[in-house]
């Protein structure tokens, strides 16, 4: 098994000890196919089990002390490097994404991984509370609806506080990200369509009736455009599901004279 050492804390170091938790994202990991890119191995105590896949491994490792440590203890399929991965250049080939994110750069980690175009699945172990928003639980927030439809997010447990150490001030979760076969939304108009859902999210009205008016749809247009999309006149941004912003986008979006 992996040893630890005191985490650093200007790297969020919070190494995973938990075996049951290792197995679990072991389990994940096992169902996709391809070389596997790791974000934060910290001690390996990702890294070492998923060697069992027989598949490369490529770590991504901050902290120069601990990728070095790693490296004498990894398998031949498993290259190290001492990198930052806000910088890493992902390889373009297919590949899947596994790591134990730092909790202070996991937004960060996720909008950098999310801008990508070459890895399947991502299988990453977060706070808790960004797993749930990113998973829409409770409602989807506008980071979760700006690329729902290019991904689907998946809520797959929670991770006590004490599976670490140093135990972190919250629980983590497990969070599965699927890059879509067939996305909802075409490539070409991902850049519109984010700029649609920012300014729905962010535009004024107390619901999606009254905030689509403001933004120049009439009264007819907006109800027979929710009414085609069985959204209710008074639903919020957070309650309109990826299929259904995706053909809102379609629907209110297309119509560009009137969502510029």
């Amino acid at each position: 098994m992996p040893t630890y050492r005191g985490g650093r804390h200007e790297h969020g170091q919070n190494f995973l000890t938990d075996t049951r938790i290792q197995r679990q994202i072991l389990e994940y990991v096992s169902r996709t196919d391809g070389p596997i890119i790791e974000v934060g191995p910290g001690d390996g105590a990702l890294t070492l089990p998923m060697e069992s896949l027989r598949r490369t491994i490529t770590a991504i490792e901050v902290d120069s002390h601990l990728a070095a440590a790693l490296r004498r203890r990894a398998g031949p399929q498993t290259t190290v490097l001492c990198q930052d991965v806000l910088t890493f250049h992902f390889p373009e080939r297919r590949h899947v994404v596994v790591g134990n994110l730092p909790f202070h750069l996991t937004t960060a980690i996720l909008r950098r991984l999310l801008h990508l175009r070459s890895w399947s699945t991502a299988v990453l172990l977060v706070q808790w509370e960004v797993a749930r928003r990113r998973a829409g639980v409770g409602g989807a927030t506008m980071m979760t609806a700006q690329w729902w439809p290019w991904y689907t997010f998946h809520l797959e447990g929670r991770v006590p506080a004490r599976a670490f150490r140093p135990a972190p001030g919250v629980d983590g979760g497990i969070l599965r990200i699927e890059r879509r076969p067939s996305p909802l939304v075409a490539a070409a108009d991902r850049g519109r369509y984010r700029a649609f859902v920012h300014g729905v999210f962010t535009g004024p009205g107390r619901d999606l009736e009254q905030i689509l008016r403001r933004r120049g749809l009439s009264r007819a247009a907006v109800r027979a455009a929710l009414g085609e999309l069985g959204i209710a006149r008074t639903a919020l941004p957070r309650e309109v599901s990826a299929e259904q912003w995706a053909r809102l986008f379609g629907v209110a979006g297309s119509g560009r004279q009137h969502m510029s």
